[in-house]
């Protein structure tokens, strides 16, 4: 969780984003991998980037995390091309099967990612790449993954190839925001029940990079698992293209005022509150309207770890 903490404080200067996805190998088993990176210029020979990090469905774990990682890199060709190495830590959220007292476990813990990345820069700030990854965890399964995907230069580059550093802010990113938002609530479970979900999200900035938001959420009607509750998170957020489109990460705890689930007797009561990591994105019309995507992860200490994916309409004031 502190790597989480981490980011938030030093993700306000990303400027490159992508979206990679290809074959892993784990304990000679095959599967997928994906993973979506936030990335940014330390220097000419230096990055670190945030990702949401997912492995696939390996026998008994379906394991998926965030990694927080310092990058050395190679700029060739004119600086079209770059070649950089990468490690970090890699917190995890791994959903096991076949577990002596029920049909799956949500465990978390902590492991390393070290990577290798090759890409190539163009003119119009797309980015092609080509990224190697292995996940080392003490106890559970390692894995391997090839992935290949593109990027994009959120702040255009003032040369060819990646940026040194991120452009300075001058004004804040956020004032106040209310969002109503609805989606669906995804159980971490072996058959991934999903149900209807909302929720309604007001947002305040506290300077140039870091919002706070106080949210309540509705986690649908799931037989095995249903919720509502209350969230606080702390975000660091940027914008780009005049302002108009945000990025976002954010951490916090969640309070379940009313807790509802199919749990082993010595089970019960447990984990009223939970830790809440999220993603988001917005997009901004003229000085009052917007539209939010945002993906919720609920970290609970009962085995009923959910994903909440949502989109709605908020307004600036």
């Amino acid at each position: 969780m502190a790597a989480i903490f981490t980011v938030g404080s030093t993700f306000a200067g990303a400027q490159e984003l992508s979206l990679l996805s290809g074959p892993l190998q784990s304990s000679g088993e095959n599967s997928y991998s994906w993973e979506g990176t936030y990335r940014e210029g330390l220097g000419p020979h230096a990055a670190w980037s945030f990702s949401w990090l997912n492995e696939g469905h390996i026998p008994d774990h379906h394991r998926d995390g965030q990694t927080l990682q310092l990058w050395g890199r190679m700029p060739l060709l004119h600086n079209r091309l770059e070649l950089s190495a990468g490690a970090g830590p890699y917190w995890f959220f791994d959903t096991v099967t076949g577990v002596a007292y029920g049909s799956y476990a949500n465990a978390h813990g902590w492991g390393a990612v070290l990577s290798l990345r090759a890409a190539y820069y163009f003119d119009n700030r797309w980015i092609a790449q080509m990224q190697l990854n292995r996940v080392k965890t003490n106890g559970r399964p390692d894995s391997t993954a090839v992935l290949f995907g593109v990027g994009y230069q959120l702040d255009a580059p003032d040369r060819p190839g990646p940026r040194d550093g991120p452009v300075p802010r001058m004004s804040d990113v956020t004032g106040n925001e209310l969002t109503v938002m609805i989606g669906a609530s995804i159980l971490n479970s072996d058959r991934s029940e999903s149900s209807p979900a909302e929720s309604l999200e007001y947002r305040h900035g506290l300077g140039r990079y870091l919002d706070v938001t106080a949210s309540l959420l509705h986690e649908g009607g799931q037989v095995q698992s249903r919720r509502d509750g209350v969230a606080a998170q702390l975000w660091a957020t940027n914008a780009f293209f005049d302002d108009r489109f945000t990025v976002s990460a954010g951490f916090g705890p969640y309070v379940a005022i009313t807790q509802k689930d199919n749990l082993p007797v010595d089970r019960t009561g447990d984990g009223r509150v939970s830790g809440l990591v999220s993603v988001s994105a917005s997009y901004r019309f003229g000085t009052r309207w917007l539209a939010r995507v945002t993906w919720n992860r609920f970290a609970t200490r009962y085995d009923r770890d959910a994903d909440m994916v949502q989109a709605g309409i908020g307004v600036r004031f």
